[in-house]
């Protein structure tokens, strides 16, 4: 993809999907409001909005191991050499849509693999905003081997690095409830009906419809399950997240699986529990820690009750938070390495602070207070680099913005240091 005469980078890319996708969320809220269907709470959309950013941190930085690279498969195993054409480009997009099928459905059978999906699955909401919950523990890439069709056919990989984020972003437009289904299209695509499905942990819709973009992998496959009208969905997953955290919740699993290996008595248990299908426990721990699943024939969510300033000071964060992100973005080319990463996590400590600071833990207020004395010591160690890029306006925000973190950490410390949630 070429912009102005130079190579337009995954950053640039998000500079303009991104504003997309956030105007859409706000057309759907708006819709919801005014039709008296509203799909949308408010600590659940910045939650879901807030994992978005950390998703988009960890795809512009990289921070991924790949085991097998798909030019490594292409290589190996080639037998055919498609010519460049619309031919070639439907098949690496069949191909990349077989290989998000088997992806898909291997994240939801192992436990371990579980823990790179579960952030999706979390909200016990449905609306475009979920379509956000993508995962930052999925640090390990192995992708290319479910690409094996398409290296057979000897698609070139710029080819799939091109489609990809393609056929990643025509997956946000389903997540929604306010479109039925879709006739004779329900028999080739996914479609919002067929993905309610796939987020709903009612026995019957549980690990169905894995597709990405052409349901007849389902079909096939035998995972396909159409949306009942008797059976209304009911969203989440069996065991509740119980926090707005993003960071949290990537690894919220992963800290259960290894709390299960370090405790069971069996050294079988141990190392087979992280490859046993999605749920399974030893029976000792399953003894020693029981995990309460949510009911499926209630619609309790956590959903905790904020007065206004608490409102009031989410959504600072968050626009804050934002002006931060895109700062990185539409400067990333521009960016050392080092500033880079440093940045990013400084956007990473935000996120978790703030949405820790919403599930009032006590230790919120003290990590508010850090955070805010690293940040400042950060922008007053890079100064000189800064300053070449942004204007004293942005650089002067910035500060602001860390010398409030610090203040309302020392004001919820000292005025709320018994706050609890109150939940409905």
């Amino acid at each position: 993809m070429v912009k102005s005469g130079f190579t337009l980078n995954y950053a640039d890319i998000l500079l303009l999907v991104v504003p997309a996708f956030m105007i859409l969320i706000l057309a759907e809220i708006l819709y919801g409001h005014f039709t008296k269907k509203q799909t949308h709470s408010f600590m659940d959309t910045l939650s879901s909005l807030s994992s978005g950013m950390t998703n988009i941190l960890k795809d512009s930085l990289g921070l991924v191991l790949i085991i097998v690279s798909y030019p490594y498969v292409l290589e190996s195993i080639a037998i055919v050499n498609l010519e460049s054409s619309l031919t070639l480009y439907l098949v690496a997009f069949i191909c990349i849509d077989f290989a998000s099928y088997w992806n898909h459905r291997l994240n939801h059978k192992v436990n371990i693999f579980w823990n790179r999906h579960v952030i999706h699955h979390s909200s016990e909401e449905f609306n475009l905003a979920c379509a956000l919950r993508q995962s930052i523990s999925a640090w390990i890439g192995f992708g290319a081997l479910f690409l094996i069709p398409a290296a057979l056919f000897g698609v070139p990989a710029n080819i799939i690095t091109l489609l990809a984020p393609l056929h990643l972003f025509a997956q946000f437009w389903y997540h929604t409830q306010h479109i039925g289904k879709l006739g004779f299209l329900e028999y080739i695509i996914v479609t919002p009906s067929q993905h309610r499905v796939h987020h709903a942990i009612n026995p019957i819709y549980i690990d169905k419809n894995l597709a990405a973009i052409f349901c007849i992998w389902d079909r096939i496959f035998g995972t396909f399950q159409e949306e009942l009208e008797n059976e209304p969905p009911v969203y989440g997953t069996l065991k509740p997240a119980l926090s707005w955290n993003p960071i949290w919740i990537n690894f919220q699993h992963l800290y259960l699986l290894a709390r299960d290996a370090y405790h069971t008595q069996k050294w079988q248990d141990k190392l087979s529990i992280w490859f046993m299908p999605t749920g399974w426990r030893p029976k000792d721990v399953s003894t020693l820690f029981p995990i309460v699943s949510r009911k499926i024939n209630t619609r309790n969510k956590y959903k905790p009750t904020y007065n206004f300033k608490w409102k009031a000071l989410a959504v600072i964060h968050f626009a804050a938070i934002t002006i931060m992100l895109f700062f990185l973005l539409s400067n990333f080319s521009d960016l050392s390495f080092g500033i880079q990463v440093n940045f990013g996590l400084l956007i990473f400590f935000s996120i978790f602070g703030f949405t820790a600071l919403m599930d009032y833990h006590s230790w919120a207020p003290i990590f508010e207070i850090f955070r805010g004395i690293v940040s400042l010591l950060f922008i007053m160690l890079f100064q000189s680099q800064f300053s070449q890029i942004i204007s004293p306006f942005i650089l002067s925000f910035l500060v602001c913005y860390f010398l409030f973190t610090i203040l309302v950490g020392i004001w919820s410390r000292i005025k709320e240091p018994n706050r609890k949630l109150v939940l409905p």
